[in-house]
C-alpha cells in the first residue's frame, strides 16, 4: 500500500503547508515513513539557506510528527523530487496546489505537471485549502477500462481493506450514449476488486457533458480520497496523465493519487 514512506515537496506557502499537513496524516495512518524536502536551484547558495530555513518552518508546523528534513539540489523542483523519491526509496510524493488557483480545487503549475508527466512513483496532489480529517472515509477510483485500471482496482481495493474503508469504483459518462457498456466494464471492475480483496465495490456512473460537470455530480465525503491510474502511454513505473484525467484533477475536490504504470 502506498504510503510506506512519503516524500513531501514543502514551499513555504499555503500549498506547502496543506502537502505538509496531508503527509503527516498519511504517515500517521499508515505507520510510514515521512521525508520533507525543499528543493533549490544549483549553484545558489542564498537559496540553499532558504530552504534550510523552510525546513524549519516545516518543523515547526508538524510538531512532534517524526520527520526527516532535506534540502535537494535540482534544476526543478519537479524533477528533484522524482529524483529524490528514487533515491531515498519513497513511494508517494505529495505536493500542494499552485499559487492563484480556484479555492478548494488543485491547480497544476509547474512541479505537478513534472510529476505528473514523469514521476517514477505515485504523485499525490492537495486541493487549496484542505485540511485533512482524522482518519480517511472511502477510497475511490477513477475507472476506464484498460490494462493499468484493472491493476489499479486491485491495488486500491487491498488499500481499502487494510485502511478499513469502503471502495467506490467511478466512471464518467460524457454523453457517449455508451451506458451498457460502461455498466459492464464496472462489473468486470466489481469482480477483479472481490477476488483481489474480498470487498463488495461501489460502483458509479456520472453523467455531464463534460468532466467538470461530470465530476460535479458525484457526491464526495469529507474524507475521501481519489485514485487514477496513469495513461496507456506512460512509459513502465512511470506516471503519465492524459488530457482527460488533468481534467479530473483540476476539477477534483479532494487530494488526488496518480499510480504510476505498473505500481506494485
Amino acid at each position: 500500500m502506498i504510503g510506506e514512506h512519503v516524500v513531501v515537496g514543502y514551499t513555504h506557502d499555503s500549498g506547502g503547508r496543506e502537502a505538509l499537513a496531508m503527509g503527516g496524516a498519511i504517515t500517521r495512518v499508515t505507520g510510514g515513513e515521512l521525508t520533507v524536502a525543499t528543493v533549490y536551484p544549483p549553484k545558489s547558495p542564498g537559496l540553499a539557506v532558504e530552504a534550510q530555513a523552510n525546513l524549519a518552518h516545516a518543523a515547526m508546523q508538524l510538531g512532534d510528527v517524526p520527520a526527516e528534513y532535506l534540502a535537494f539540489e535540482s534544476r526543478g523542483a519537479g524533477r528533484g523530487l522524482g529524483v529524490l523519491a528514487s533515491r531515498i526509496r519513497a513511494d508517494l510524493v505529495v505536493i500542494g496546489s499552485a499559487a492563484g488557483g480556484q479555492n478548494g480545487h488543485i491547480s497544476v503549475g509547474s512541479t505537478a505537471d513534472h510529476l505528473l508527466h514523469l514521476s517514477p512513483e505515485a504523485v499525490m496532489l492537495v486541493p487549496d485549502g484542505y485540511e485533512p480529517p482524522e482518519d480517511p472515509e472511502r477510497l475511490t477510483l477513477m475507472y476506464v477500462r484498460r490494462p493499468q485500471a484493472d491493476e489499479a482496482v486491485e491495488r486500491v481495493a487491498q488499500a481499502a481493506l487494510r485502511l478499513g474503508v469502503p471502495l467506490r469504483l467511478v466512471t464518467l459518462d460524457l454523453r457517449t450514449g455508451e451506458d451498457d457498456r460502461l455498466r459492464d466494464d464496472l462489473a468486470l471492475a466489481v469482480r477483479l476488486a472481490w477476488e483481489s480483496s474480498g470487498l463488495e465495490a461501489e460502483t458509479e456512473i456520472a453523467e455531464g457533458f463534460d468532466v467538470s460537470a461530470a465530476m460535479q455530480a458525484i457526491e464526495w465525503l469529507p474524507g475521501e480520497l481519489l485514485v487514477c491510474a496513469a495513461s496507456e502511454d506512460a512509459q513502465a513505473h512511470r506516471v503519465f496523465v492524459g488530457e482527460a484525467a488533468v481534467k479530473v484533477v483540476r476539477a477534483s475536490t479532494c487530494p488526488v493519487t496518480v499510480l504510476p504504470r505498473g505500481y506494485a
